[in-house]
This record gives structure tokens, C-alpha cells and sequence, in this order.
């Protein structure tokens, strides 16, 4: 069981680069780039709050619950 962060995903939807997010959401390009990569063990509500009015989205969009056994890319 997992959370997996579709990040990427609604980034390349909303055509904005990382770069671009981190300064809207005035996160680190380091931990916004973690966040993306599925390294994170945590997001605060208020960054995910941030992330989903920057890209227009609901935080369904982004994050995805895995029970599945098989590894996630």
C-alpha cells in the first residue's frame, strides 16, 4: 500500500514546468522536485492547498492510493 503523487502528471497537463510551480507555491525546487518523484513522506495541507490552486485542480488529482503488491514506477 502506498500514496503515489501524479504531480508530473498534472504538470504536463497545466504545461507548466517545475520551476514555474515552485515559485507560484514559494516552495523549494528541492522539495517540490522530491514531492514530484515520489520521494516525500509527508505534504503539508497548506503546500498541497497551494500546489492544487496553482494548477487548477483537486487534490484527487494528484494524489492516488495504491493497495496493489506491484511496484509503482
Amino acid at each position: 500500500m502506498k500514496i503515489i503523487v501524479n504531480l508530473d502528471v498534472m504538470m504536463a497537463k497545466r504545461k507548466i514546468s517545475l520551476t514555474d510551480l515552485a515559485n507560484q507555491v514559494d516552495i523549494t525546487l528541492a522539495n517540490l522536485s522530491i514531492l514530484k518523484n515520489n520521494k516525500a513522506k509527508a505534504v503539508r495541507f497548506s503546500t498541497l492547498a497551494a500546489i492544487c490552486r496553482a494548477l487548477d485542480c483537486q487534490p484527487g488529482d494528484i494524489l492516488e492510493f495504491s493497495d496493489g503488491d506491484e511496484e509503482e514506477a
